[in-house]
């Protein structure tokens, strides 16, 4: 069965969207740049207020480069430390192709969990290519729009992308509903959200509801 992951910034949203009906969540803070490392005290209030899974982004800066990456592997170290077991991560380096070391780096503060490597891939110079790469380094998931642009420009890529070997391929990043019936024919099992279950932006919560069509959508 299709599986509906969506973006939470706190415990009031994760409790929004298992009403609705989500699997699972992706937590993050600081939208304004596309989504940073929460803090320990967040994580804990929203394991406190769910039991689906949860995913705690591991991120530091804007873009697909750690700002300080011994501050990022201590910001990991604790989130593990507070409980959390899966985690999403991935990087670029100075020429656009997957930072294997970089990755490797801040994995080994992770080792036994399950984790996504986000849209890294569709800022590389290749997405096929760094796909081959990302499939080395022992995610189970990746988050991708196709293309740097979104799942409108990308949708085709993620098509093909869809019968690679595994991980599996988590399709967010301007995802719309009117997409879905084409990613399900092509085989996509995961679906990504975030503003889309927020009927007001990213000022406003999830609502519910939003995560309940989505969920009826993937039916």
């Amino acid at each position: 069965m299709p599986i509906l992951e969506v973006i939470a910034l706190d415990a009031k949203d994760a409790v929004a969207a298992q009403a609705g009906g989500a699997d699972r969540l992706e937590l993050v803070a600081d939208m304004a740049s596309d989504g940073l490392t929460p803090s320990v005290a967040t994580f804990k209030e929203v394991r406190s207020a769910v039991d689906i899974p949860i995913r705690v982004m591991l991120r530091d800066a804007k873009g697909f480069a750690p700002n300080n990456l011994k501050h990022l592997r201590r910001q990991a170290w604790e989130l593990r430390e507070a409980g959390a077991t899966e985690f999403v991560l991935g990087f670029l380096d100075a020429e656009g192709e997957i930072d294997e070391g970089v990755t490797l780096n801040l994995l080994a503060e992770l080792e036994g969990c399950a984790w996504t490597f986000h849209r890294a891939l569709d800022n590389s110079n290749d997405v096929f290519r760094s796909w081959e790469v990302v499939q080395t380094l022992g995610c189970d998931t990746v988050l991708a729009a196709g293309s740097a642009k979104g799942v409108e420009d990308g949708i085709e890529n993620l098509k093909k992308l869809a019968d690679q070997a595994p991980p599996a391929l988590l399709v967010g990043g301007g995802l719309q509903a009117r997409h879905v019936p084409e990613l399900l024919a092509a085989g996509v099992k995961g679906f990504h959200v975030g503003s889309a279950v927020r009927p007001s932006g990213w000022d406003s919560p999830v609502d519910f509801a939003s995560v309940r069509e989505w969920v009826n959508r993937l039916v």
